[in-house]
């Protein structure tokens, strides 16, 4: 099975409290289907201070499930079902359903 959402991709939430918020893909847990997403999901850590590092109340991403994420068109500009298609050179890449328009360049 390919991977329909990988690093550096555009993504749009689809479900939860962070719904409708864009970022970009930091990285992929593909172990536990999740993904990073820049700035989504934020939570605070508490952290203690120690000889290295001041401590204090640090805010970062949490992972969210791929199945919450849905990738974003850049020609369509709204978040895309994911389809593959193979090229005459012999590559499988990653294709928008709606348009057409290939993300593995």
């Amino acid at each position: 099975m390919g991977a329909k959402i990988k690093r550096n991709d555009m993504v749009e939430v689809t479900a939860g409290n962070e719904r409708g918020k864009r970022g970009k893909v930091l990285r992929v847990f593909r172990d536990r289907d999740r993904a990073l997403v820049e700035k989504v999901n934020l939570v605070k850590r508490h952290l203690k201070p120690n000889a290295t590092s001041q401590g204090g109340i640090l805010e970062k991403e949490a992972p969210v499930h791929l199945s919450n994420l849905a990738l974003v068109c850049e020609k369509c500009d709204r978040p895309v079902r994911v389809g593959f298609q193979v090229l005459d050179d012999g590559r499988k890449v990653r294709a928008c359903k709606r348009c057409g328009e290939v993300f593995d360049k």
